[in-house]
């Protein structure tokens, strides 16, 4: 996800600079012209915005606030936005925080899956102050087709749970029905034909 989410900003005009922690799954970015960064606080030193897609709560914590992490070389005015997919807690907890120096975070994690970044047709739902959604708004254009801001820091992860509870329910749904047809001999791709049809029919089933 996060390889097709650098490129279009890339191809948009803007300078790209990155970390990983695995230096390797880079290297295609740094091949196109992005400049790598050692630690993230060297990243923030070369950032407007910082656009993070990691694992888990504490990893987004580690690395905004974690030794050498995005907070020290951060300036004032800079802005953090975090697509991963976290707690509503942390990400309050991390806007507070990063407040008190100045900085400013959104929560926007999104929906759409691996070929909705490729597509750059993600939807994504932001926590945080209004004024900086529309300060990276541009930004956010080059990534998806659908930007709706939710409300304070955290909202964003909000509705990313209400996304995945759909979508599971939905998943298993889908999976549960193809066992029933096939348990009884039917042609699989018939019934998905006659499903996609009708009202049964969904993102979900599509992909």
């Amino acid at each position: 996800m996060r390889l097709p989410r650098a490129r279009p900003l890339r191809a948009a005009g803007h300078t790209l600079a990155v970390w990983a922690r695995r230096p390797e799954s880079a290297q295609a970015l740094l091949a196109e012209g992005a400049v790598w960064c050692v630690t993230p606080a060297e990243l923030a030193a070369n950032c407007e915005v910082v656009i993070s897609i990691i694992t888990a709560s504490a990893d987004v914590e580690q690395l905004a606030f974690g030794p050498g992490g995005l907070v020290e070389g951060f300036a004032p005015g800079s802005i953090h936005v975090d697509m991963s997919t976290i707690a509503p807690g942390t990400a309050r907890r991390l806007a507070v925080r990063y407040a008190g120096r100045g900085i400013a975070w959104l929560d926007a994690p999104v929906s759409g899956g691996g070929q909705g970044a490729i597509d750059a047709t993600l939807a994504l739902m932001v926590g945080g102050r209004a004024d900086v959604l529309e300060r990276v708004r541009p930004l956010f254009g080059c990534l998806g087709k659908t930007v709706v801001h939710m409300g304070e820091a955290g909202a964003g992860q909000v509705a990313k749970a209400c996304n995945q509870m759909i979508m599971v329910s939905v998943i298993q749904a889908v999976a549960e029905a193809m066992r029933l047809a096939g348990a009884h001999g039917l042609d699989l791709a018939k019934v998905l034909e006659a499903l996609q049809g009708g009202s049964a029919a969904s993102r979900v089933l599509d992909v």
